[in-house]
């Protein structure tokens, strides 16, 4: 009996503990969701006002290539109270040709630079990641360091060899390089990639008779499709801005390319046409927008996977 008695009364603490214990539990819970949910709203309203500061730029020089000129730099707002389409005719026929004309001479150059980095370096590539040859670790590490040097260290010595060659004012100081292999960023990204594609397809091919010409082009180029369009993307993207290299080796302006073209319109001495340069500004992001959203998805595939073993 006594036991019994002294049973029912534990027995009820427990219960009541228990009781009393789940909404207490439950409180919990729902304040770390909350807390959950309110640092997951403030990353979002960060990231937004991020994205808008770094938007910003662009907003306003479109907004700025829709106003008069006279109102570019009297406006403040992104919101243009008059809006005129003269400054793309003006600003299209304003130089010595067209602005086709350094459109097209843009494309030649971008277009050169690609196909030559996409077949240079992915052969560079290939011979790093699965061929033997002497002094390989040595040669990789000098192709590393390279990545290190800055353009204005090499740019002298460059000048000169093109001088000396007859290439001043021509495409082939900007174009002839990329078949040697000499970005060397690109050369190590392909590595990273092909070093995660299975080593079995190769044995098996050479098991089969193939050559390694054969491996590279059947095997390792289909599988690399992501690694190539990433370098595909950033050869454009670059080659398209590049102003420096542009304006030392092209200083005829037959052959001036869009950024050297663009630079044409500001004037430190004299009056500088804001309003064309503004609107030729926009339509000059054009192909750099279009071929970054066709090749998006490799892109994204291409870095999330280079360099994962």
């Amino acid at each position: 009996m006594t036991n019994k008695t002294r049973t029912k009364p534990d027995s009820g603490k427990r219960s009541g503990s228990g009781a009393h214990a789940a909404p207490l539990n439950d409180t919990l819970l729902a304040r770390a969701l909350l807390a959950v949910r309110g640092k997951k709203l403030l990353t979002h309203i960060g990231l937004i006002l991020f994205g808008l500061a770094m938007l910003y730029p662009l907003l306003w020089m479109i907004s700025s290539a829709l106003k008069p000129e006279e109102l570019i730099f009297r406006e403040q707002g992104l919101i243009p109270t008059s809006i005129t389409f003269e400054n793309f005719g003006a600003g299209w026929n304003a130089l010595r040709h067209p602005f086709g004309h350094y459109f097209m001479n843009s494309a030649i150059i971008t277009a050169g630079a690609v196909v030559g980095n996409l077949l240079a370096c992915s052969l560079a590539a290939y011979a790093f990641a699965r061929l033997e040859f002497p002094l390989k670790r040595f040669w990789f590490a000098v192709m590393l360091g390279s990545i290190m040097l800055p353009l204005h260290v090499v740019i002298v010595p460059q000048y000169i060899l093109f001088s000396e060659l007859g290439w001043i004012n021509t495409f082939y100081p900007l174009i002839v390089p990329k078949f040697l292999a000499t970005d060397a960023f690109f050369i190590f990204l392909m590595v990273q990639f092909i070093r995660t594609l299975p080593r079995d397809l190769d044995e098996a091919a050479l098991i089969d008779g193939a050559s390694h010409w054969r491996i590279f082009s059947r095997i390792i180029i289909p599988l690399s499709m992501p690694a190539l369009a990433t370098t595909a993307i950033f050869t454009f993207i670059w080659t398209w801005n590049d102003f420096l290299s542009q304006l030392i080796f092209l200083t005829n302006p037959d052959v001036h390319t869009v950024p050297v073209a663009l630079r044409t319109f500001l004037d430190s001495s004299g009056e500088s046409s804001w309003g064309p340069m503004f609107a030729i500004s926009v339509l000059s992001l054009g192909p750099i927008f279009g071929f970054f959203l066709a090749g998006q998805r490799y892109l994204v595939r291409g870095i999330a996977t280079t360099g994962l073993k």
